[in-house]
């Protein structure tokens, strides 16, 4: 567990990890050397994992976000499909879901025809899918973007 002061730091990090030690100190009332020490604790602790940047995807090309449901015929609590998923450069999260279909499969594309072939293409390649509903939302909102780990050009 963290204490209040550590949240509050974290808070700020998560808005914008760039923040210097100095700013935090000015912002939750301590000292820049003891704001460095409990950073680096939180480090120490895996609670703070890394730094990332926020990327607009509309800016480089990945406008378009989907979400899709797939089912596999991977055995109760089989994984395979799951990593199979989590390769493709496209997909951005892979959740294991309660229900009828087994997996959530958040993706990035620049458009939906490219969309279409990451569907076909890689998806469809993968031997144990049975089958595959996306939903593509109007509209989200959200705290951070996340983008594929390739980016494809335009």
């Amino acid at each position: 567990m963290i204490n209040t002061l550590d949240a509050h730091i974290l808070t700020i990090l998560q808005r914008n990890s760039r923040t210097s030690n100095a700013e935090i100190a000015r912002q939750v009332g301590l000292a820049p050397s003891a704001v460095f020490e409990r950073i680096r604790k939180l480090e120490e602790k895996g609670i703070v994992q890394g730094y990332t940047a926020r990327i607009d995807p509309h800016a480089v090309g990945l406008g378009l976000v989907a979400f899709t449901f797939v089912r596999s015929n991977d055995r109760p609590g089989g994984i395979r499909t799951a990593e199979l998923l989590a390769e493709i450069p496209e997909v951005l999260e892979v959740h294991h879901v309660a229900g009828e279909d087994c997996f959530l499969v958040k993706v990035r594309a620049p458009d939906t025809e490219a969309l279409g072939r990451l569907l076909r293409e890689r998806l469809g390649k993968i031997s144990t899918i049975t089958s595959c509903l996306t939903s593509r939302p109007d509209w989200s909102r959200g705290r951070a973007e996340s983008l594929p780990r390739s980016p494809r050009s335009t």
